[in-house]
């Protein structure tokens, strides 16, 4: 209900208590009044205080909600106007790169990735299975450039169909991807670079954008693979 410290202990205790008088905690109690959460009476010349039923507060934050939800469209409106910053999320070590990778499968659109073997060679090719896993089960399909080494060629590429994804390979000696990066939802780009355990989401309309048109532009350019 947004009260801490004394004014919590002081609500509690005028709720416990039923109706009685006060030596001390006059502010706070008066902070309470104001604030709907306790109520005042007078018994010959004693004035008493009663803890307002829960029930009363609940109908009053429900209403307090419904105001706010009223008045929703016209502050997204402003907000709009003067537009919204990225935003950067960092993440460390392995389970923050894991937790990264779980954020990708929040929505339903394809992924498109710049893809690296060391992130499947340091986290692991039990965890990589188990990401792809969840990727297909939820119907994301992936789009990826990828470096054209031995492992990838013979552990995906090969396997496209049935993993719901098409693959277009560059040169691994000339362009060695060591970190990966999605570009995946609405608005978000993610880096991950499983070497320095370390990992990035940008949530930002016009780089996600960009980040598309780059790939893009390199997909177009590069030659479909010849499937032996």
């Amino acid at each position: 209900m947004g009260l801490g410290g004394k004014k919590a202990d002081v609500y509690l205790a005028a709720l416990e208590l039923g109706s009685s008088s006060v030596m001390t905690c006059y502010d706070i109690l008066l902070d309470l009044i104001h604030e709907g959460l306790i109520s005042e009476t007078s018994k010959g010349k004693k004035r008493l205080f009663v803890g307002e039923d829960p029930e009363k507060i609940q109908r009053n934050l429900k209403n307090k909600e419904r105001l706010f939800a009223e008045i929703l469209p016209q502050l997204q409106s402003i907000n709009n106007v003067r537009g919204s910053k990225p935003k950067i999320r960092f993440y460390e070590g392995k389970e923050g790169i894991k937790e990264v990778y779980e954020d990708t499968l929040k929505y339903n659109k394809e992924i498109l990735g710049f893809a690296s073997y060391d992130v499947i060679g340091i986290m692991g090719k039990e965890w990589a299975n188990e990401y792809l896993a969840k990727r297909i089960k939820n119907g994301i399909y992936g789009k990826g450039i990828i470096p054209g080494t031995e492992p990838m060629l013979r552990d995906y590429i090969s396997k496209d169909q049935e993993q719901r994804r098409s693959t277009k390979v560059i040169d691994a000696k000339k362009y060695p991807f060591s970190i990966e990066i999605n570009i995946y939802g609405h608005q978000s780009v993610a880096l991950m670079s499983a070497k320095e355990e370390i990992a990035v989401i940008i949530e930002g309309a016009e780089i996600h954008n960009t980040m598309k048109l780059i790939f893009e532009l390199i997909w177009d350019l590069l030659p479909e693979i010849k499937v032996k």
